[in-house]
């Protein structure tokens, strides 16, 4: 079974966190998740974060503590998830590049999102972290 590591961010502002949607033409289409993706060979979490963070929303991204591990196995895939808080420079407003749609959720509303299924059990404890 193919093994990737994923890293996240969760981005906090006003009360409220940071989710995109997946675009509709790809894997796990139109559902909800942090943003982030895939560690790439040889590189480190917080610097596969920044990246992924400028290739999807175009910003910058300080990235901080990691706030938890999750690993989670699909038919075809085994995701072994890190959710960091992070936050977004003064100035710096994510666009929808690379993802479908971006909104800032209010506090207590994750779990009303259809949310990709590797983030599902933890979004209570991402609110509460």
């Amino acid at each position: 079974m193919k093994r990737v590591r994923v890293v996240a961010a969760v981005v906090r502002r006003d009360g409220r966190i940071l989710v995109t949607r997946r675009k509709d033409d790809a894997e796990r289409g139109g559902l909800w998740e942090f943003p982030g993706g895939k560690v790439e060979e040889g590189e480190e979490e917080g610097e596969a974060l920044c990246r992924e963070i400028r290739e999807e929303l175009g910003c910058a991204l300080e990235v901080g503590r990691l706030l938890l591990r999750h690993c989670h196995r699909y038919p075809d895939l085994e995701v072994d998830l890190a959710f960091y808080a992070c936050a977004l420079p003064d100035g710096e407003v994510p666009q929808a590049l690379g993802v479908e749609a971006i909104e800032w959720a209010a506090q207590g509303t994750l779990a009303s999102r259809p949310f990709c299924e590797a983030d599902v059990p933890v979004l209570a404890e991402i609110e509460r972290a």
